[in-house]
């Protein structure tokens, strides 16, 4: 319920500054996964998500129940959609929240697939 109202109190509020900026990884190759992962989606789970982030980019730092920290350096924004629960993994830089992957759960347990595909892309961010 909180976390409703403050996405649509903050969407309302055009004063507001976000406290992040939000950016897509991109592979060297200039692919951006998570942007095809959410164009994938159907429209309305897409908003879903985008106000979740959005609720980031303009709270953070949050927790429970939008946000979960993962490990040092990795946290994960919790959706409800349609088709289940959505987890797209992220990390800070400075004042940027990089999204690095997103996913549909469906276990109780964040899949180590998934987990690890974060952590790569984490990596890669930190040898530039």
């Amino acid at each position: 319920m909180y976390q409703l109202w403050y996405t649509r109190f903050m969407s309302d509020d055009e004063d507001n500054e976000p406290i992040l900026d939000v950016v897509f990884y991109k592979t060297e190759a200039g692919n951006e996964p998570i942007r095809e992962w959410l164009k994938s989606l159907p429209r309305d789970d897409r908003r879903s998500i985008g106000n979740d982030i959005k609720t980031a980019q303009y709270g953070w730092p949050l927790g429970m129940p939008l946000i979960r920290k993962m490990e040092r350096g990795l946290w994960e924004v919790r959706s409800n959609i349609s088709t289940g629960i959505a987890r797209v993994l992220f990390t800070i830089k400075g004042a940027v929240m990089i999204l690095l992957h997103g996913f549909v759960k469906k276990s109780q347990k964040t899949p180590p697939k998934e987990l690890d595909t974060a952590r790569r892309r984490l990596k890669n961010l930190e040898k530039e």
